[in-house]
């Protein structure tokens, strides 16, 4: 069993306020967590109205299925939020 922990750091440059980037990230994180079988967070940025980093997590029988899940869902994070990619961390443990 291997369990995938990815963070992904998004840019949200049209939010005018928290309450622009939470309706982005809360449709976003519903999209994802229907799709995919994975727990998923805001673990980072909360304060700030542009930027933030999302925690997910997902459990496999090996690393292989891992990467092409995470591969899958940054795709789908790029092309349905109104924002960017800026950064991306994963380990296996």
């Amino acid at each position: 069993m291997v369990v995938g922990i990815c963070a992904i750091e998004i840019v949200l440059p049209y939010a005018q306020s928290l309450k622009d980037k939470r309706r982005v990230l809360k449709g976003l994180k519903d999209r994802l967590k229907s799709r995919h079988n994975i727990s998923m967070a805001e673990v980072g940025g909360q304060d700030l109205w542009q930027r933030a980093t999302l925690g997910i997590a997902a459990v496999a029988e090996s690393r292989g299925p891992l990467e092409d899940l995470f591969g899958r869902i940054r795709r789908e994070i790029e092309e349905h939020i109104p924002g960017d990619v800026v950064d991306e961390q994963i380990d296996y443990v």
